[in-house]
């Protein structure tokens, strides 16, 4: 394996180590990173979006890293750098830029969506363009990605539209779901992980590799295929986000170790293609099933055949049906569990269903309990003349 493609599988691995139940954001940086493209975190406060992007300054070494928590009162200078004194009194509107975003490699902005109309055109053009106009002169930036966060969407009627379609990228993060999980985030269990780093110029490499990464017929065949499903839908990406997409799916392949897009990768923009909240559900539906994702194939399965156990289970209430079912639901957990260890950027998704199945199990062993308490009594009484039953456990 190539030492750089090495060292991101290592990067990638502590990063889930540290942050629980993280695992599709952890990927979404990491693509981000790669493709040179932009990735917003939209979920409420406490829910470690400012801690993961924060590892972008730990991961690169040799970057310039800019980070900044927008309010409505920002100002210009916080974002862009103040006027120079100097040149200003030569009649030069000029901006000392130094430390601040028209020079950072990478750059985190925090609650993106107060960006209020003073910073709202500069911070287009530099996000898009990788451009900033100082004293009118176009200067060209370093800027690889940009990583915004908000607690909500923007409103509708605020302007913030251009801002939000600059974000190819856009994850939902909710609280931690899985008990154990939660447990040991209480407990700092991930806090003392070490991020393995590269350098910048290994990070460059990385992003040529990823340009390189080569795109078959049948992938592009299917992305028109989902484009006039989408539109089917009344749903319209622009031929812009479509065009830029390439880059995450080639970036997503490199992740996974391959000099090609598979259709796979395809899931990733479940993630890029929706424009408003109310389009999420359906983008998801018809990017899955199109990307032969054998993962979300199989769980699909997995679920259909917990729930045909337990109907079957429901239906027969006698001893040898309740037994059986509680076996095939702990085989197919077990499946869920090894599953889960395969892919563990998709472990929240595993997890889901996990719970479900436990669920299901839980009530087929409840309801045999309560049949072999109450139910199996063949008649029989104890010496008092009451009927009784045998309690036990399956």
């Amino acid at each position: 394996m190539d030492m750089n493609i090495k060292k991101l599988h290592e990067i990638k691995k502590a990063l889930n180590a540290k942050f629980f139940e993280r695992e599709n954001e952890v990927e979404g940086i990491l693509v981000a990173l790669l493709s040179k493209q932009h990735m917003l975190m939209i979920g409420p406060a406490g829910t470690a979006k400012s801690a993961l992007s924060v590892e972008l300054a730990k991961i690169v070494n040799g970057t310039s890293y800019f980070q900044w928590l927008l309010t409505r009162f920002s100002t210009p200078e916080e974002v862009f750098g103040p006027l120079s004194l100097k040149d200003l009194e030569e009649g030069v509107y000029k901006r000392n830029t130094a430390t601040k975003m028209p020079e950072a490699h990478l750059v985190f902005l925090d609650e993106i969506f107060k960006a209020n109309s003073a910073i709202l055109n500069s911070l287009l053009t530099l996000i898009n363009e990788r451009l900033f106009y100082n004293d009118g002169q176009p200067i060209e930036a370093p800027l690889m990605s940009v990583i915004g966060a908000s607690n909500e969407y923007p409103e509708d009627g605020e302007g913030l539209e251009a801002l939000f379609d600059r974000f190819l990228l856009r994850f939902e993060i909710n609280f931690i779901e899985d008990e154990s999980n939660f447990v040991s985030m209480m407990k700092d269990e991930g806090e003392h992980v070490e991020i393995p780093t590269m350098h910048l110029d290994d990070l460059v490499q990385l992003q040529n590799r990823t340009n390189e990464v080569h795109i078959p017929d049948e992938v592009y065949e299917t992305l028109s295929t989902i484009r006039r499903e989408l539109q089917d839908e009344g749903i319209q990406p622009s031929d812009r986000r479509f065009k830029q997409s390439l880059s995450i799916l080639q970036a997503r392949a490199l992740i996974h170790q391959r000099e090609s897009v598979q259709t796979d990768d395809l899931v990733i923009l479940e993630n890029a293609l929706w424009e408003t909240l109310d389009q999420k559900e359906t983008v998801c539906t018809i990017v899955r099933r199109h990307s032969q994702d054998g993962l979300a194939q199989r769980l699909s399965a997995i679920e259909n055949e917990a729930n045909e156990i337990y109907d079957s289970a429901v239906r027969d209430h006698s001893t040898e049906v309740g037994m059986e079912a509680i076996q095939k639901i702990s085989a197919l957990s077990t499946e869920l569990n090894e599953l889960k260890e395969q892919n563990a950027s998709r472990a929240t998704e595993v997890d889901h269903l996990q719970k479900q199945i436990t669920s299901l199990k839980n009530e087929v062993e409840s309801s045999r309990m309560d049949a072999a308490y109450y139910g199996e009594t063949n008649g029989k009484n104890d010496e008092n003349g009451e009927q009784y039953g045998v309690f036990f456990r399956m």
